[in-house]
């Protein structure tokens, strides 16, 4: 794609990356066939493909309008494109430059800024967060039925954190909404982990991992969040105390394997942010790592009577953001999980950070989509990889949804 950018963003390091990307599409259009939302819409502007020319357009300089502000918002951010294109257009750093750039020049009603605002003011703020989930709780009664059911009804307990001290240490992300609504997710991953000989370890002072802030556009915010977890957590590193940091939630994995990129050009941090993206590992590429000794694990006990029909949904950020693709269902077929087919397992489930809030028709339309997909195979229980998706999924159907790591907490001997 032939580019001319304007003089307000041509030369900085925005502007040369955003060229480079536009540089790389060849208009052939394969990303029609896996974005959602195109399939549901049909309109090519909500199409990678079509964003592509109006970003393309906002970049040269031409005028931004809502219209554009609307295409861009309607994105699910969810990279299925970026797996199906052939020429490695990276859409997702197109469309955050982009964003950030529509969120300067086109004014959001009042309603939507404020409701904008408190999202990314509440979510990341443990403190906040967790005050107004017991306020939930309380008036959960008057809720209606299918907004009740993403409200947990009871406090969940985390169960023990293992003790031991091993002679390998990971670190783990410990989250911002995650230790609210589901604190077994990280408790389970150090129990399993445990069991593995290797010690997993919280940094007190790191929280949200950035996502939900720097998605919304107000990405300087996002990556001060960012900075705050490079410092929790240099002290583990630059003294090699910590040879991983584990996360559970694959929406955070992404954005924390991508700090190196987003933070390239700070002077203070780009050389610590690399060392953490290289050092961040999605659980499922630690237990990977371990499948040996699972193996020899599970060799000890008969589980042929005991399997379970499981239905796994790979969340965008996991087999689109970080392009892992099969290692969890390796490691649930391994521990004696009969996962049964998902159709169309690549689209989105409709959670997508703030999105099931921000584009609620959009997203209850994916989600009753993949509810469908998921149950086809009439599985006992449905498992994922992300608490946004795992909250979402619960809200659409009557399974019991968890996350595989405390599935294999409840079947590692």
């Amino acid at each position: 794609m032939q580019t001319k950018l304007a003089d307000f963003i041509k030369n900085s390091p925005q502007g040369k990356e955003a060229d480079a990307i536009l540089r790389s599409c060849v208009h052939c259009g394969f990303c029609l066939a896996t974005c959602p939302t195109y399939q549901i819409l049909g309109d090519e502007l909500d199409s990678p493909r079509g964003r592509i020319y109006l970003m393309k357009q906002m970049l040269e300089g031409q005028p931004v309008t809502s219209k554009t502000q609307l295409h861009l918002d309607r994105c699910l951010t969810c990279r299925a494109c970026e797996t199906t294109c052939p020429s490695g257009v990276r859409y997702g750093a197109l469309v955050d430059i982009s964003r950030g750039i529509v969120e300067k020049q086109v004014n959001r009603t009042t309603p939507v800024s404020v409701l904008r605002y408190f999202l990314r003011k509440i979510l990341p703020n443990k403190l906040m967060f967790n005050g107004l989930l017991k306020i939930a709780r309380m008036v959960r009664w008057l809720v209606p039925g299918s907004m009740k059911k993403a409200i947990p009804a009871h406090p969940v307990s985390a169960g023990e954190w293992p003790l031991t001290q091993h002679g390998r240490t990971m670190l783990v992300l410990d989250g911002c909404v995650q230790p609210a609504l589901a604190p077994n997710i990280n408790a389970a991953t150090a129990r399993v982990l445990d069991k593995l000989g290797i010690t997993l370890i919280k940094a007190q002072e790191a929280g949200c991992c950035g996502a939900v802030t720097y998605h919304l556009n107000a990405q300087q915010e996002g990556l001060d969040y960012m900075r705050r977890n490079i410092d929790a957590w240099w002290p583990f590193i630059e003294h090699d105390k910590a040879e991983a940091i584990v996360i559970t939630a694959s929406g955070c994995g992404a954005t924390v394997k991508d700090y190196g990129h987003l933070l390239q050009h700070d002077e203070k941090y780009a050389g610590k942010a690399a060392r953490i993206s290289a050092l961040a590992k999605d659980v499922s590429e630690v237990l990977n790592a371990e499948l040996e000794h699972i193996q020899h694990r599970m060799d000890q006990q008969n589980i042929g009577s005991d399997r379970m029909k499981l239905s796994f949904h790979s969340p965008c950020t996991l087999q689109h953001g970080m392009q892992i693709r099969g290692l969890v269902e390796k490691i649930l077929t391994t521990v004696g999980f009969d996962l049964t087919h998902v159709p169309n397992a690549h689209l989105c489930c409709g959670s997508a950070g703030t999105y099931s809030i921000l584009q609620p028709k959009l997203s209850q339309q994916l989600l009753k989509n993949k509810v469908q997909a998921l149950e086809s195979g009439q599985p006992d229980q449905v498992a994922t990889a992300n608490i946004g998706c795992l909250m979402h999924l619960q809200g659409g159907t009557s399974l019991s949804v968890k996350h595989w790591i405390e599935l294999m907490d409840e079947r590692l001997p």
